[in-house]
């Protein structure tokens, strides 16, 4: 160890020297202090900064990433922990804190134990459903604000939707966000609000700080206040890693009050883009479309039917004259012949006819009943017959009958 004497030391020496003493000493390199974790910070490069605290007194602490990673449960404020590691000096500060190597649960603070138990209580009436939750307006015209008037979290809004969207309309409702009575004034102020007309959208807000100066935004009250609301409501109470019973509750929940500004207004810039944009494509589409029509147009007007639209008239009745002529043809060549097989017919009926045969010289007898003698098994001697002849008929008496052998 370095040895000190009465000379004058730098402060960087003094540091020095009470780490070495620090070292040295084997209870302070192998601590384990219990307490519960207040100011609780998960910071982006994975380090965990955070205090411990009892009742008389506070210890500051780190927990690098390469230790919490190992960790099998998220440390939350109010979380009362075993904590295992070495007592040094941050350089830098001059302070002494303890740099973590292991941590346990050892129990549930009060308030800790206070917010679990509202949590479950709310959760379970069906508070945080998400079929409750309310969305937000596209562009809201005017919003309420419930924070404290003096804080940084006012400014950060203001100074978000000023540059974001300066037209918006913005009301302040002056609460306390700390101290016991802030519940009544935070829960009045949202109620307030959802009798004022036109407000679109409430931001309940307030910075970081320990569970202790949150605890507000942690009452039945606030967060009854909030699930009556009918105008939607965004929790932006502390930072990103704090959770409150109004950030469950509300219909959205912002990490930061800056990111609360950001979700319920788009910025102008954007929107001025996006309509740029839209109309530039637009005007390429709606010129596209003339250019196509145009050349249809012209294709058309090209087009034979409407250049020299008598020719295609003329074109028809030509080919109209040329069926006619066919039909004609064709019904004159269909008549021919049914001409000629009509003069065949009557050729062949004529020939077939009882005169053609009678001008033959062929005869027809007929018995005493007017009937055809056609075997002269049908006649004996004696009876009367008639003969007609192609012209004329006479009557006959048969004097002798002969079988068709008596003449082969």
């Amino acid at each position: 160890m370095t040895s000190i004497d009465s000379r004058v030391l730098t402060v960087a020496e003094l540091t020095l020297y009470l780490k070495e003493v620090f070292a040295a000493d084997p209870l302070l390199s192998k601590l384990r202090v219990s307490g519960e974790i207040s100011n609780f910070k998960h910071h982006s490069s994975g380090h965990m900064y955070f205090t411990l605290k009892d009742a008389h007194s506070s210890l500051r602490c780190v927990m690098f990433r390469s230790q919490n990673s190992r960790l099998t449960f998220r440390p939350a404020e109010g979380m009362r922990v075993v904590v295992g590691g070495r007592l040094s000096i941050y350089d830098r500060d001059g302070q002494y804190q303890l740099y973590a190597e292991t941590m346990a649960p050892e129990g549930v603070g009060s308030l800790y134990a206070a917010f679990l138990a509202l949590k479950n209580r709310l959760a379970a009436e069906g508070l945080f459903e998400a079929a409750a939750k309310k969305e937000l307006p596209k562009i809201p015209a005017r919003v309420g604000i419930v924070t404290s008037p003096t804080g940084a979290a006012v400014r950060d809004i203001l100074t978000t939707l000023r540059r974001r969207f300066p037209q918006l309309e913005v009301l302040i409702v002056p609460v306390l966000v700390q101290g016991p009575e802030a519940p009544a004034q935070i829960a009045e102020a949202v109620g307030f609000l959802n009798n004022v007309p036109g407000i679109d959208v409430i931001i309940v807000a307030r910075g970081g700080g320990s569970i202790e100066e949150l605890w507000a935004f942690n009452e039945e009250m606030v967060a009854r206040a909030i699930f009556a609301s009918q105008v939607p409501v965004v929790s932006a109470v502390g930072h990103e890693t704090d959770f409150t019973i109004a950030d469950f509750v509300s219909d959205v929940r912002a990490a930061t009050p800056t990111a609360a500004a950001e979700l319920i207004v788009p910025d102008q810039r954007e929107i001025a883009h996006f309509l740029g944009a839209a109309g530039r494509r637009m005007s390429a589409q709606l010129l596209r479309r003339l250019q196509q029509d145009k050349r249809y147009l012209e294709k058309l007007a090209a087009s034979p039917v409407l250049a020299r639209p008598l020719e295609r008239l003329e074109q028809k009745g030509q080919q109209l004259d040329s069926l006619e002529t066919r039909m004609a043809n064709r019904l004159s060549f269909l008549l021919q012949g049914c001409r000629g097989r009509l003069d065949t017919m009557e050729a062949a009926l004529r020939h077939l006819s009882p005169s053609a045969v009678l001008s033959r010289g062929f005869a027809i007898c007929l018995d005493e009943q007017g009937r055809v003698v056609r075997d002269s098994g049908q006649l004996s001697p004696g009876d009367p017959v008639s003969v007609r002849l192609e012209k004329g008929t006479f009557g006959a008496t048969v004097n002798s009958v002969y079988g068709s052998e008596d003449h082969d």
